[in-house]
């Protein structure tokens, strides 16, 4: 099995959790290859001296940010990602630092399923095309007032309101930004779009859950300063007055490894604090 490993390198009981992974992998005969940047100071083959193509598992070290970057920096690997979880909120990043061996002995005897997430892609009326796995968000950037925000769904008006923005989440990202701005918990397997507005000023505009397989068409409608589109925190535009951007079902999928040994329910329950009683 080949593996790339994406570490944190920051501190001494980091590179020592980073080693503990590449010794235990390797003396169960994975290759192990370590991003660029950080593999000289763990003493470990560079990921660029292989193909990234023939990567099978991506493993990070962080949280679900980490997962994110990696998977927009190297978008041309095909491999699921394991995320072990150094943060704290982290949804997709499910694998505890107390159960990480285990749930590596789970990985080499592929004690594991391969789940496939829907993702988006967009583009917006100046040409440039992105992708996000939790969210696209237009939010209103140095404007110190509300926006107003035309949207279309197959070319049909849903709603033209003011905000400070809008979410559109994947069901991976109803528990991202979405959630906190008051969007519904989507489980993975289902195959769905949240739209979520930002404070908007009509508390009646509430989110609205679609089918993925419908076209949104996001129009910034006031005459104010650009606004900020931006997917998974990542990757940034501008958006003038009058501009739009199309988003859609993209064609690829976001490929996470589903230890048996954890369950979506129960990453729920703890990392909300789902702890029954009050008292």
């Amino acid at each position: 099995m080949k593996i790339a490993l994406f570490p944190k390198v920051a501190t001494e009981e980091t590179k020592k959790l980073a080693r503990k992974v590449i010794d235990f992998l390797s003396q169960k005969g994975s290759a192990i290859f370590v991003e660029d940047d950080k593999a000289k100071e763990l003493d470990a083959p560079l990921l660029s001296s292989t193909n990234l193509k023939e990567i099978d598992i991506l493993i990070t070290m962080g949280g679900d940010g980490s997962i994110l970057r990696v998977a927009h920096t190297y978008s041309e690997m095909e491999g699921a990602i394991l995320g072990i979880n150094l943060g704290h909120l982290g949804f997709m990043a499910d694998v505890q630092v107390s159960e990480m061996i285990p749930c590596l002995e789970d990985l080499i005897e592929k004690n594991y399923t391969i789940q496939k997430r829907g993702m988006l892609e967009g583009i917006s009326k100046s040409g440039q095309t992105f992708f996000a796995i939790n969210d696209c968000v237009l939010h209103r950037a140095k404007n110190p007032s509300l926006v107003e925000i035309a949207i279309y769904v197959d070319d049909l008006l849903l709603n033209h309101f003011e905000a400070d923005g809008i979410i559109i989440a994947t069901a991976t990202g109803s528990t991202a930004y979405s959630l906190a701005a008051g969007g519904p918990i989507i489980s993975p397997e289902i195959d769905a779009l949240v739209l979520t507005p930002i404070c908007p000023h009509t508390i009646s505009n509430r989110p609205i859950v679609i089918s993925p397989k419908k076209e949104v068409r996001i129009e910034y409608v006031s005459e104010k300063e650009p606004i900020e589109c931006v997917s998974d925190g990542l990757k940034h535009f501008e958006m003038k007055p009058k501009d739009h951007v199309i988003l859609k079902k993209s064609a690829r999928t976001f490929n996470l490894v589903n230890l048996k040994r954890i369950d979506y329910f129960s990453t729920l329950r703890h990392k909300l604090g789902w702890s029954g009683k009050l008292r």
